[in-house]
């Protein structure tokens, strides 16, 4: 099952998306700075796939840069990566299936395994 978070390019800390300063935001190309952040990237028409040890992320690329974008996790390296990509760049990660942002600094405290327990959560649901 797939991992969905929304990566952000902002001037300022993203606290919450319920108090986002959409002014804030900038523009850039994530496609081209994700595609020259990675060794093997399977490119199909706009899609784009990075795949690397125990993971793969999937995306699509853009006519235009845009302040967001969401990928697809499938594998908890994944979410590693993706962190140190946006320390250097300075982006801003947001968990949609938490609701939260996810702590750059600490990703244990929101990431990965929380990720996890909540799908398991869903699934357990499901079978009732």
């Amino acid at each position: 099952m797939s991992w969905d978070i929304v990566l952000f390019n902002s001037k300022e800390k993203i606290e919450s998306i319920e108090e986002l300063d959409e002014d804030k935001l900038v523009p850039i190309d994530f496609a081209d700075i994700l595609e020259n952040s990675f060794d093997e990237m399977v490119k199909d028409e706009n899609h784009r796939r990075i795949k690397g040890i125990n993971f793969f992320i999937d995306f699509f690329t853009d006519d235009e840069p845009v302040s967001n974008k969401i990928l697809s996790l499938h594998g908890e390296n994944g979410l590693f990566e993706l962190i140190e990509i946006s320390k250097q760049n300075g982006w801003q990660i947001f968990d949609t299936g938490l609701g939260s942002m996810i702590d750059l600094d600490n990703p244990e405290n929101n990431g990965f395994a929380n990720h996890t327990n909540y799908v398991s959560n869903i699934l357990n649901k499901m079978k009732e």
